[in-house]
This record gives C-alpha cells, sequence and structure tokens, in this order.
C-alpha cells in the first residue's frame, strides 16, 4: 500500500524515474479500485459508478506511467504508443516489464540504487 501511496503523493510528478514496484503495486491497487467501484456499479444499477475512480486517477496513473517508461530510458512520449491497436499495447507492456536502466539516465539517477552518503 505504501508504493501506491507514494504514486499518488508524486500524482502530477513526470519527471523523473518509477521502480517496476513502484508502478505494479499503484495498478494492481488501482485494479482492486476499479473492481469495487465495479460491482458496487452493478449492485447499484449504475454502471458509471467507475468513472469516479477512472477520473480521479487519472493524472497519477499518466505521471507514473511516464516515470516507469523513464526508468527504462524511454521518453515519456511512448505513452501515446498504446493507442495502436494490439502492437501499442504489447509494447508498452514490455516496456513496464524490463529491468531499470543502470546508472543514472537523462532522466535521473536510478531509483533501485541506494544513494551513497559522504
Amino acid at each position: 500500500m505504501s508504493w501506491f501511496i507514494e504514486a499518488l503523493k508524486k500524482y502530477a510528478v513526470f519527471g523523473g524515474r518509477a521502480r517496476r514496484k513502484e508502478y505494479w503495486l499503484y495498478t494492481l491497487f488501482l485494479e482492486i479500485i476499479y473492481g469495487v467501484f465495479g460491482i458496487l456499479g452493478y449492485a447499484a444499477h449504475a454502471p458509471y459508478l467507475i468513472a469516479i475512480p477512472v477520473l480521479g486517477f487519472l493524472l497519477p496513473t499518466l505521471a507514473v506511467a511516464v516515470r516507469r517508461l523513464h526508468d527504462t530510458g524511454r521518453s515519456g512520449w511512448w505513452f501515446l504508443f498504446g493507442i495502436v491497436p494490439v502492437v501499442g499495447p504489447i509494447t508498452l507492456l514490455v516496456f513496464y516489464c524490463l529491468d531499470s536502466q543502470p546508472g543514472v539516465n537523462k532522466f535521473g539517477p536510478n531509483p533501485k540504487e541506494a544513494p551513497v552518503f559522504a
């Protein structure tokens, strides 16, 4: 849950990098929230209830996805490749599953590496 909260704290931060763990745990908790709202909407005969978390978490979801792409050394604009049917979402899934680019890249230091204090 702390990774989900951490991603929400950086809800509009499109710079920097996000670890795989941060991205996937955020996605897991978000899917759980979507499921709860979907069940509530179905039970209340109000399918539009799912729009509440979708709209509420839109900006943090975009931000964590862009930071995850930055962690693999790619521009955040690759996110738009997801609109290409079939190939786009599969390519993004592969990018999201790739390991972090070691060391510092043009988007910042590797979040997996512990900071060195002198």
